[in-house]
């Protein structure tokens, strides 16, 4: 049910990509995925002129990686090696008078700040903490540091009975005891500041000042938060971070985090986002410090809400939403150098854009188009940026852009070398209609050398999230390439849900995760079943988390489409998942309720996978990591179990140290 005007859309290719299609190359391996050099987030020199940035490479053999420190001219040219250590260079930051770059490093035994001359000279350890630090910056004056911690906040089964010192025992009387891959272990992570000074032979704990002390909440949030929920003010004397000042039940039934200003004079502290319910974070001081912006969703308990562009101004004491009425998400918002331009991305059909929000008229304009990624925003110029970018045939590299015309400029070429050997598959676009009359994008990766007069088995990709968008990210997990690389077909559909196609596409999912979603998948294998090259006899089902889900639902409900399906940390049976999961403002939100909540009766007496599984009739692989604490490995066995004892053919591949 193909419905595009003109067929399928090819995306452009990179020159090495053709070449390596044009020619005898090697395939895409497990191996060779992982010989990448993944090019880290840029941060420009105060000067303009120069871009730090890490790459890290991958050992199989030693089962670790390695980060090390590059520069590269703002204006192009050959990149510089800093680094070439055993031991990583992490989270480089420049010092506001240029002179000196600052990165995290565990070569002390312990994570902790070193600086080094810009050419690489000179390094020494600057922070002497008793435990590890992360999130390191200075302030913009030079005069203070800042960097986060983790502190005790709570009583221990040791503090509760020290007649028992031996004792492993944790011991819990409210949620959130657990969290994505940790027990909650008393302690929680604090933002710390400190007077800077280059010589003294090193700072330590002493002087370091808790700008949250005895407060058992973390900054920056867990768990995937990092420096971009710590700002310091231009004059130094304000630290704004990001903070979840809930506990247990009350923290894990919502994402009612907040902005909070820290006076250094006065050691007060000030809620700035008091009355937005939803997550708020990411703050970032105007240049010239009379505002501050943050991203803000409305709703507390829907992790997915779009991302508002908020600001406050400091001589008003105004609040203002800036984007009321825009359909994008925002994310990585960053400041023109004059404050009166904001720039950020967001996900737009399938790919990641970079926009332009002018404040005096609130008027949004995107900067740039065509099917690629922008992820990080450094201003190098009063209309430059650096960005990464990526494509579902290319790691990312760093690039300039032109704020004014998306114009754009290579800075980087670590993988070319690798992506000059490889043949790779072309990508395409396609819309399908979908059951209810929808229009939804669909992404076609092609085997290499392919032969439009032979057959392929095909994959259809679920995706997880639920609200995560398929664009032209590179994934070192999921990756397409390496699937095509098999001889397989793949079909990604931007199903129901997903970001980048208006707020009732991405908010359709919540509730009805059998429902809709689960059609629109079937519409796009259904219309590549069609295509003359897919062998619709050697079609299989793939997918992680929610995708997880979508396999087993799929399972149970196919009729007879596929021949496999694969399904890494799926969810199985609601009943059980809802209570044992972390964050229940998730559960609450997309399920409804738990088991026992009438309003949630629909989800349990209709989508949950394990009713359906006495239709199983196909060979399942079941992934799961020990501790993937969002759904909690016993989903996986459940699965398992369920198919051996109906003598299915089937796996399981389980992992005692991975997470979700």
């Amino acid at each position: 049910m193909l419905v595009v005007g003109a067929g399928s859309v090819a995306v452009a290719q990179a020159p090495a990509q053709a070449q390596a299609q044009a020619s005898n190359k090697a395939l895409l391996t497990p191996e060779t995925l992982w010989q990448f050099g993944r090019v880290g987030s840029p941060s420009v020199s105060p000067d303009r002129k120069s871009v730090l940035y890490s790459v890290t490479t991958y050992e199989l053999a030693e089962n670790r990686g390695n980060a090390d420190l590059w520069l590269v001219p703002v204006a192009g040219g050959a990149p510089k090696r800093l680094t070439n250590t055993p031991k990583s260079e992490l989270s480089p930051v420049w010092r506001p008078d240029g002179k000196k770059i600052a990165f995290l490093s565990a070569e002390s035994g312990s994570m902790q700040a070193y600086e080094m001359n810009p050419d690489g000279s000179e390094r020494t350890q600057l922070t002497k903490a008793t435990e590890d630090i992360d999130n390191f910056r200075y302030d913009p004056t030079g005069e203070r540091i800042m960097f986060t911690q983790r502190v005790k906040t709570g009583k221990d089964v040791h503090d509760l009975y020290p007649d028992l010192p031996k004792a492993d025992a944790l011991l819990y009387d409210d949620l959130m005891y657990r969290h994505w891959t940790e027990w909650n272990d008393y302690r929680s992570s604090h933002v710390f500041y400190q007077p800077y000074t280059a010589t003294g032979g090193g700072l330590t704990n002493g002087y370091a000042k808790d700008a949250m002390p005895g407060e058992p909440f973390d900054t920056p949030l867990t768990p995937n938060g990092g420096a971009e929920h710590l700002d310091f003010s231009p004059d130094g004397y304000t630290i704004a971070y990001t903070a979840l000042k809930l506990k247990g039940k009350a923290a894990a039934q919502s994402t009612n985090s907040d902005i909070y200003l820290y006076n250094i004079r006065t050691a007060a502290t000030q809620n700035l986002s008091e009355g937005l319910m939803g997550y708020d974070q990411t703050p970032v001081f105007s240049p010239d410090g009379t505002k501050i912006l943050w991203l803000s969703m409305a709703k507390a308990g829907f992790e997915s809400d779009r991302n508002r562009v908020m600001v406050y101004d400091f001589k008003t004491k105004t609040r203002t939403d800036l984007t009321p009425t825009e359909e994008t998400s925002a994310d990585a918002p960053i400041w023109s150098a004059d404050g009166t331009k904001i720039y950020f991305l967001g996900v737009t059909r399938g790919t990641e854009q970079v926009f332009e929000l002018t404040l005096k008229s609130q008027k949004i304009r995107t900067i740039t188009k065509g099917n690629q990624n922008y992820s990080t925003l450094a201003l190098a110029g009063p209309d430059e940026l650096i960005c990464t970018k990526t494509t579902m045939s290319q790691p990312a590299e760093l690039v300039r852009l032109s704020a004014k015309d998306g114009r754009e400029t290579p800075l980087t070429f670590t993988n070319r070398a690798q992506l000059e050997k490889l043949k790779l598959g072309a990508v395409e676009e396609r819309t399908v209609t979908t059951s209810d009359g929808k229009k939804m994008q669909v992404w076609l990766i092609l085997p290499p050398d392919f032969d439009p007069k032979k057959k392929y088995p095909t994959l259809l990709y679920c995706q997880g999230g639920p609200q995560s968008p398929i664009t032209q990210s590179f994934s070192y997990r999921w990756n397409f390439q390496l699937m095509a690389a098999n001889g397989y077909v793949v079909v990604a559909p931007n199903r129901r849900g997903l970001p980048g196609f208006g707020r009732e596409w991405n908010d359709a999912i919540s509730g009805d995760w059998g429902g809709q979603p689960i059609k629109d998948y079937l519409a796009a294998i259904d219309d590549a079943a069609t295509l003359p090259y897919v062998d619709k006899d050697k079609l299989g089902a793939v997918g992680a988390s929610y995708g997880g889900f979508s396999v087993y639902y799929l399972a149970g409900t196919h009729q007879k489409r596929f021949k496999t399906f694969i399904a890494h940390a799926g969810l199985f049976d609601f009943q059980s998942w809802y209570p044992t999961t972390e964050e229940l403002f998730f559960a609450k939100n997309d399920l409804g309720g738990p088991y026992f909540d009438p309003a949630a009766a629909k989800t349990y007496q209709q989508f949950s996978p394990s009713l359906y599984a006495k239709n199983w009739d196909t060979p399942i692989l079941v992934i799961h990591g020990q501790r993937d604490f969002r759904v909690p490995v016993e989903q996986g066995m459940e699965a398992f179990g369920v198919a051996q004892l109906q003598n299915i053919p089937s796996r399981f591949l389980y992992f005692p140290d991975e997470n979700h």
